[in-house]
Order: C-alpha cells, then sequence, then structure tokens
C-alpha cells in the first residue's frame, strides 16, 4: 500500500512538473531551465513509472532520483527577491509532497543483500 501510494504521488508530482512548462509564457514565470529540466524529469518519472511499479528495482532508483532532482530545482525560489508569494508556498508543498513520497518508496529502493555483495 506505501509504494502504491508513493508511486502515485510520483507521477502526480511528474504530470506537475510537465504542466510547469507552460510557465515559461507566462509573466513572472521560472527561468526557461529550471522549466525545461522540470518537464524532462517528470518525463523520465512517467518513462520510468510502469516498470517501478512492477517492481524494477533500478526504475524504482530513477523514479525516486527523479522527483529528488525535481524538488531541489524548486529551491532557488526561496533566495529570488521577485519571486511571487504563491510560487514559494507551491514549491514548499511540493518538495514536502515529494519528501512523503520518497519516504514511502525508500524501503523498496534499497540494495538488496545480494547487491551488496
Amino acid at each position: 500500500m506505501r509504494r502504491t501510494i508513493g508511486m502515485t504521488l510520483c507521477a502526480v508530482l511528474a504530470v506537475l512538473d510537465l504542466a510547469g512548462i507552460v510557465g515559461l509564457w507566462q509573466h513572472p514565470g521560472p527561468p526557461p531551465g529550471i522549466a525545461i529540466t522540470g518537464a524532462v524529469l517528470g518525463a523520465v518519472t512517467l518513462a520510468c513509472y510502469r516498470s517501478a511499479g512492477r517492481g524494477n528495482v533500478r526504475a524504482l532508483r530513477v523514479v525516486v532520483g527523479s522527483r529528488v532532482v525535481s524538488a531541489l530545482l524548486g529551491l532557488p525560489v526561496f533566495f529570488t527577491a521577485d519571486a511571487p508569494g504563491w510560487a514559494r508556498i507551491v514549491v514548499a508543498v511540493l518538495i514536502v509532497a515529494t519528501a512523503v513520497a520518497v519516504a514511502l518508496l525508500a524501503p523498496a529502493a534499497r540494495p538488496t543483500a545480494a547487491e551488496q555483495a
């Protein structure tokens, strides 16, 4: 159940990353590099979603890694003076959601004894 919730949360976050590309045509909008990189990370997450859901540990690690990197891409909003207040709130919520998803998926993404040997 934890894995299903974590995977679903990752998929929702990935779709939001893809939708974030629309921000390129907004003023004020995200820097193009961050919006495009976020969209790529969202696509990576969705590309690995099905395989990770079926138990592929490598795909699950890619999903978790892409979500962590995506969350880190949001951090500059807290250090940019001209970022709107709503953007800080949205990014904070997305970072917390990412942390919850990673916490739910971490046990399944840990190396097995065979991988450690």
